[in-house]
């Protein structure tokens, strides 16, 4: 899935795949999405029709087609993750981490987070 973008709009469809934990029709899949926005069931239609496309999302036929992702969201965050890192920063977690730092993004508790993560996942 490394080379096939996805857009913001189909990853809400994704999260709420995932959230939901189980196959979900269009129309329930609309239904959630649209406890946060409005959309229109064309619109939900084409962004599944681009996502099974793309194979990242299966389809079952029942009484209506149910959908399910392809792919956990730890497996696709760690994979858009990796890609982020190599795009901006060489592939260099730690030129990630200083950029960081250096822009005063993180506060001093944050830091102490990541030290104490590193420290305790790694001894």
């Amino acid at each position: 899935m490394a080379d096939k973008k996805i857009s913001d709009a189909e990853l809400e469809i994704l999260e709420v795949l995932w959230s939901a934990g189980e196959a979900l029709s269009a129309n329930e899949i609309r239904i959630r999405l649209n406890q946060k926005k409005d959309w229109e069931r064309t619109t939900v239609l084409t962004l599944i029709r681009r996502l099974l496309d793309k194979g990242v999302i299966s389809q079952e036929k029942r009484e209506v087609y149910y959908y399910t992702p392809c792919m956990e969201r730890s497996a696709y965050v760690k994979e858009e993750t990796r890609s982020f890192v190599n795009k901006f920063f060489r592939g260099s977690a730690k030129n990630l981490a200083a950029a960081l730092i250096a822009d005063e993004d993180m506060s001093r508790e944050e830091i102490e987070e990541l030290r104490t993560y590193f420290r305790e996942s790694f001894h």
